[in-house]
Order: structure tokens, then C-alpha cells, then sequence
């Protein structure tokens, strides 16, 4: 059905373009905070400089994350009728308690934040933006439960043909909300983290404010080392509990054909998902069970054997999800992961030994390193949703079931085309205003130009 793939596709450009600016805008929030209690505390005016800085990089960010993330609630309604139909009762709440009790506090803060500066006292001028990372943060849980019902179903009666909530409570509480949620917003502290030590490393090897961007060098460091361990023990607990939750997902993540005990991981496999095996596989022995049980014995279930169990509990069909970009989603989000520990590790060694500023070297790899956390971000999203194939609420309705019946081929590939256009130029804006205020020092002049220009301009330029 060209109308299904075309909608999916639609829908996935369309999350993908809004998840790239979402990780930075919960993270970053929190960082502007942080810098500017200390100067409402301190009246040190570096942090006041370092909150604006940072704080107009954050104003670009969000903007961006508004902007495409609307499209998405309209998509609901327009491809995805029957997925709204069927689920509305339940979806829908969490969104509008977003809109109202997240999105407009989030706003409504942001300009007494952006307009309030000589408006109103230091402290309380603090507080509007630890309310604007909270509701920032507040925001991505409502959706989060949201989702979260999509991946485990709970607190639903199913009733003439839909499902109606029958547990406000049972959705708060839904398991899968206590590991996606620490993992998004850590997963965000991440990204800020790296954006920040990136930034400030540029302006480092420039010898720009060094005073000023190795103070920012070392709050993003102390983010990320924090952030970085916490991700990776809430992404642990998370695969334990979808291994009992979503076993289908994490066996198509490990290119599990077969059960096993104990089970290994493989680190590479040649995946072929028509005859059900690997050509060729570089395996780890019993590190599957380890990393699902903590032990080195227990049973991994494996794909044909849920794939007979699913068909006899649901019907006849394929429910093997598509393997190979889950199971590569999976490790390129943790290589990108080992590789962010090693590089803040190894920088809290510099920072430690004073030798952070004398590594021009190790700051340009910390420049090139701000694309990692985005990529861990999108390929874990991947998996978190192609990994639920062919389900869109996990056990309760089919994604071939969710599309419009009434939406045409055309229709959504000429939308589709128009969107991606216009994202891919919101994109390339987005990149071009924050690389062009990146550039600019805290005074307002590049990176470049202030060692040939000895004046000051405003913090506002």
C-alpha cells in the first residue's frame, strides 16, 4: 500500500528533523540555569556574560523545535485517522495536558526571560528560567507517557472497536515511562554537554575569553561525565525490562534468529531477514545474557521462536520487525556512547592535570565531537520505534491499520516533498545561526576577529 509507506515516511522525516533539536533544548535549558543562579548568587558578571551566550544559542535552538514539531500534531489527525480513532481517548490526553500545563508555561516564561532582563530583580529573573527548563523537561514526560503507551499498553478497556482509558494513574505509572523518560532527558543533558564543551573548545584553541570558555569547558564536562554514566545505566535497566516488555525488540537487536542460553552478542553480523540467518557473525559469548539477566546464563528468546508465538496469540502475519536497521540503530547509538565516555573521561584527565588548554589537538576532536550525541539520539529513537514494527500501539493495533483510508499516494508525496524541502532549509538556517552566534565571543565579535580588534560591542549583537 503506497499510501502506508509514504505516510510512514512522511511521519519519520518529520520526527527526525523535530528529535534533532529537542536533546538541546532540555539540556541546555538546565546549563543557562545553572549559570545564570550562580551570577543572581554571586553577581560575578562572566556568569551573567555566559548566561547570555549560552542562552541566545538555547532561544535559536527552541525556536526550531517548535517550529516542526506543530506538523506533527496536525499529522495525527490528517494520515493517521484510524491510529487516532482507535487510540484518541488516550493519546490525546497527555498532548493536551502538554499543550497547557508544559508548552504555554514553557512560552510564557521564556519571554519574561528574554524581555525581563532589566525588568526584573536578579533572582527572580532566575527563576523564570529554571521554570522554563522545567517545563521544558515537563513537556517531554507528558509525551513520553504518550508514547510509552504506544510502546506498553496499559490503564485501557478495549470498547466497540476502540481503546478508552480507564486509568489516568496507570499511564503516569506505565513501566516504560520510568526508563524512556530518565533516558530522553539524560540522553539531552548529553547533547547540551557536547555542544557546550565543542563550542567553548573552538574558542579555546583561538584563545578566545579563555578564562570565559574554560569556565563553560568545565560546566559542560560536569554534565557530561554525570549524564553520560546515568544514560548508560538507565539505557541497561531499559534493555533488561524490553526483554520481558518487547522481547521482539531486543531479539531483532541482537540478530537473534534462535533462542539462546546463554546468548551472545553480536558485535557484526551479515544480516538476512528473507531465509531468517547471518552469513557471517563476529560474536561476544554469553554478553547478551549478561547484559539481560546480569548473569552469564538465562535464556534469550529468539526471533523465529516469538515470531510462531506472536502469530498464535495475534493471528497469521509477520511480526518480525525489520532487523537489519534495528540491529544497526542499536550499535551505532552505543559506539556513539563508549565514544562520548572515552572523550569526557579523557578531558577530565586534561582538565584535572591543567593541561585542558594546552591540547589543541584533543579541542578540535571535541569540536568534531558535537555531532555525536545527535546521532545516539536518532538511532536510538530508530530502534525505539522501527524495533515495534509491525505494531504502532504494541499488541493492540497494526501501523497498517492506523493510516488514513481516505489519504491518497499523491497527496502525501507532494506534502512529504514540500516538508522535507522545507525543513532541510529550516535546517541549514538553524545550522547557519547557531554556528554564526557560536562563532561570536562573549563580547560579540568572532573567534577570528578578536585578536585584531580590541573594542568591545554589546552582549546583545
Amino acid at each position: 500500500m503506497l499510501e502506508l509507506l509514504l505516510s510512514r515516511w512522511q511521519f519519520g522525516i518529520t520526527s527526525a528533523y523535530h528529535f534533532l533539536f529537542v536533546p538541546l533544548t532540555l539540556g541546555l535549558s538546565v546549563l543557562v540555569a545553572v549559570m545564570e543562579t550562580v551570577y543572581a548568587r554571586t553577581g560575578d558578571e562572566t556568569y551573567k556574560k555566559m548566561t547570555l551566550f549560552w542562552g541566545k544559542l538555547f532561544v535559536i535552538n527552541f525556536i526550531m523545535g517548535v517550529v516542526t514539531g506543530i506538523v506533527q500534531e496536525f499529522q495525527f489527525g490528517m494520515n493517521w485517522s484510524g491510529y487516532s480513532r482507535f487510540v484518541g481517548d488516550i493519546f490525546g490526553a497527555p498532548l493536551a495536558v502538554e499543550a497547557l500545563a508544559a508548552f504555554f508555561l514553557e512560552s510564557t516564561f521564556l519571554g519574561l526571560w528574554i524581555f525581563g532582563w532589566d525588568k526584573l530583580p536578579r533572582a527572580w529573573h532566575a527563576v523564570t528560567i529554571w521554570l522554563v527548563a522545567l517545563a521544558s523537561n515537563l513537556s517531554a514526560f507528558w509525551i513520553l507517557v504518550a508514547n510509552s503507551f504506544m510502546q506498553e499498553p496499559v490503564g485501557y478497556a478495549l470498547r466497540n472497536g476502540r481503546a478508552e482509558m480507564t486509568s489516568f494513574g496507570a499511564l503516569l505509572t506505565n513501566p516504560n515511562v520510568f526508563y524512556q523518560f530518565p533516558h530522553t532527558v539524560l540522553a539531552g543533558f548529553t547533547t547540551a554537554a557536547f555542544f557546550v564543551m565543542g563550542i567553548s573548545a573552538y574558542h579555546l584553541v583561538r584563545k578566545n575569553h579563555p578564562g570565559f570558555f574554560h569556565r563553560s569547558f568545565r560546566y559542560g564536562l560536569t554534565l557530561g561525565v554525570i549524564a553520560l554514566v546515568l544514560v548508560m545505566a538507565v539505557g541497561h535497566l531499559q534493555g533488561q525490562h524490553l526483554v520481558k516488555a518487547q522481547p521482539m525488540k531486543m531479539a531483532a537487536a541482537e540478530a537473534l534468529w534462535k533462542s539462546a542460553d546463554p546468548a551472545p552478542f553480536n558485535v557484526v553480523a551479515s544480516i538476512d531477514q528473507k531465509n531468517q540467518t547471518n552469513g557471517f557473525e563476529l560474536q561476544i559469548p554469553y554478553l547478551v545474557s549478561i547484559l539481560s539477566y546480569n548473569t552469564p546464563y538465562g535464556e534469550v528468546k529468539g526471533i523465529k521462536e516469538l515470531q510462531a508465538a506472536d502469530a498464535a496469540r495475534y493471528g497469521p502475519g509477520d511480526y518480525i520487525p525489520p532487523v537489519a536497521p534495528v540491529f544497526w540503530s542499536f550499535r551505532i547509538m552505543v559506539a556513539a556512547g563508549v565514544v562520548m565516555l572515552l572523550l569526557v573521561l579523557y578531558a577530565l584527565y586534561l582538565n584535572h592535570k591543567g593541561r585542558l588548554e594546552n591540547g589543541p589537538r584533543f579541542l578540535k576532536i571535541m569540536l568534531w565531537a558535537i555531532p555525536l550525541p545527535y546521532i545516539a539520539n536518532t538511532t536510538g529513537w530508530f530502534m525505539a520505534e522501527i524495533g515495534r514494527q509491525p505494531w504502532i500501539v504494541y499488541g493492540l493495533q497494526k501501523v497498517n491499520n492506523a493510516v488514513s483510508p481516505a489519504v491518497s499516494a499523491g497527496a502525501v508525496l507532494a506534502t512529504m516533498l514540500v516538508f522535507t524541502l522545507l525543513y532541510g532549509v529550516l535546517a541549514v538556517v538553524d545550522v547557519y545561526l547557531l554556528s554564526k552566534y557560536a562563532r561570536l565571543g562573549p563580547d560579540g565579535i568572532s573567534a577570528d576577529r578578536a585578536a585584531k580588534s580590541g573594542g568591545e560591542v554589546s552582549l546583545w549583537t
